[in-house]
């Protein structure tokens, strides 16, 4: 059963914050707030979708979103129509990468590139996946955002090794 203090803090975290900047001079607009995706860098390639179930107070939906969009993009630049932790296994394996995220040069980059292919596998695992089997996970926003800063990690990180 939620309480009452669980509902009040549902509906604070869904208001929008006046802009609390004043201008400095008499043609100065004041600046507006910024959204949360802007507040922790969400990735600007994200699909609107995601940013408006946000906004819609789903967050389990954008991020089970965000993580779809992850997972076809590592499709397009590996060339794999292998689909969720076999597809991030295989495509990041530093064996025979499809996708190599540095020169695995030495042991270092070796083990970076292992780093990667676990952090993208788990991604999947344990944050798309159950997103897409389960009816009641949590809209939180806080937690939807710490996702959607993951993903925008993993996008990142791809781009830094030239996959755009």
């Amino acid at each position: 059963m939620t309480t009452a203090f669980e509902i009040f803090e549902q509906i604070v975290r869904r208001t929008k914050a006046p802009a609390i900047t004043a201008p400095t001079d008499a043609t100065e607009q004041p600046m507006s707030p910024l959204h949360p995706f802007e507040l922790r860098n969400v990735h600007p390639g994200m699909p609107a979708k995601v940013r408006k179930l946000f906004d819609d107070g789903h967050g389990a939906e954008a991020t089970f979103h965000a993580f779809k969009f992850v997972e076809k993009v590592v499709q397009k630049h590996s060339g794999s129509r292998e689909i969720g932790r076999k597809l991030m296994m295989n495509v990041f394996g530093k064996a025979t990468p499809m996708i190599k995220l540095n020169g695995l040069a030495n042991p270092s980059e070796e083990d970076e590139q292992e780093g990667y292919q676990f952090m993208f596998a788990g991604s999947v695992a344990a944050i798309r996946n159950p997103g897409g089997h389960e009816i009641t996970l949590s809209d939180d926003p806080d937690v939807c955002l710490d996702h959607l800063a993951f993903a925008s990690l993993l996008l990142r990180r791809l781009e830094r090794a030239g996959y755009k």
